[in-house]
């Protein structure tokens, strides 16, 4: 998978998260040791309700791309969020059109907008670690970095929702690593890629857009679409042809499998 070039905001975001992080750094590395070497289950560490020990059942290290509604499924992941402004909107949207996604969130993102985390639970969308702040180089970093990354990010996900952990982990730009996979594998977090881009983040337009998805939904179930990180305007127009059209051509929406 291609991995996501010029997005200034997340280096802002990056940047912004590195308070956040650095003090949380020294126990998420020794959390991530503690699961990988001892064996041991950080979950006192997590001050949020736990959600359920099914919730937390090992799952597939391997990316996952299929739909749990089978082959004519299509699952809509929607990251970057939550975001005050288009997240409400995309919700809206999701509504009126009957519709579930799945919602890859960024940690700092979570944490600032926790009634908006709630907002996407208590709609029956599912939950994705998108890691504490996009870093798209994870995949050049050690794997304290990373552990830091998923693990902290987890906990401020869970925490916003009040007690509902993540499903799966999406890597920034794809920066999958071995480790990455298996460290959230074992948190029961299925490591999550996608099939069609529509490359909303860099504006291209909104017949653009659909005719993407058009054109490549028969690659694959998973499309990929962002509710953060700048205007979000092309992305609802393309998301209210997208969402009937698939409709219509007898595809049906589900999450992707874990």
């Amino acid at each position: 998978m291609a991995k996501h070039k010029g997005r200034g905001w997340h280096s802002r975001l990056l940047a912004a998260a590195l308070g956040v992080t650095a003090v949380a750094a020294a126990t998420s590395v020794w959390t991530a040791q503690a699961d990988t070497v001892g064996g041991r289950q950080p979950e006192a560490r997590v001050s949020a309700p736990d959600a359920g020990s099914h919730d937390r059942a090992k799952v597939a290290e391997d990316i996952a791309h299929a739909s749990d509604r089978g082959a004519r499924g299509v699952n809509i992941t929607i990251d970057d969020g939550p975001d005050p402004v288009w997240t409400p909107q995309v919700l809206q949207l999701l509504k009126d059109n009957g519709v579930k996604a799945t919602f890859c969130m960024v940690g700092t993102q979570a944490q600032a907008h926790p009634d908006l985390v709630k907002a996407v639970v208590a709609a029956g969308h599912r939950l994705c670690n998108h890691t504490v702040s996009h870093d798209t180089a994870m995949d050049t970093k050690s794997e304290a970095y990373q552990s830091q990354q998923i693990l902290d990010a987890e906990r401020m996900i869970t925490k916003a929702s009040g007690g509902v952990r993540p499903q799966y982990y999406r890597a920034p730009g794809g920066a999958f690593t071995p480790y990455s996979r298996h460290l959230a594998a074992s948190r029961g977090m299925r490591p999550l890629g996608w099939n069609v881009d529509t490359k909303d983040f860099e504006h291209p337009g909104v017949d653009t857009m659909v005719a993407t998805v058009k054109s490549e939904i028969s690659n694959g179930p998973t499309v990929l679409f962002h509710d953060a990180g700048g205007d979000r305007s092309q992305t609802l127009a393309a998301l209210r042809e997208i969402l009937p059209w698939l409709k219509q051509q007898g595809y049906s929406y589900g999450f992707p499998v874990r």
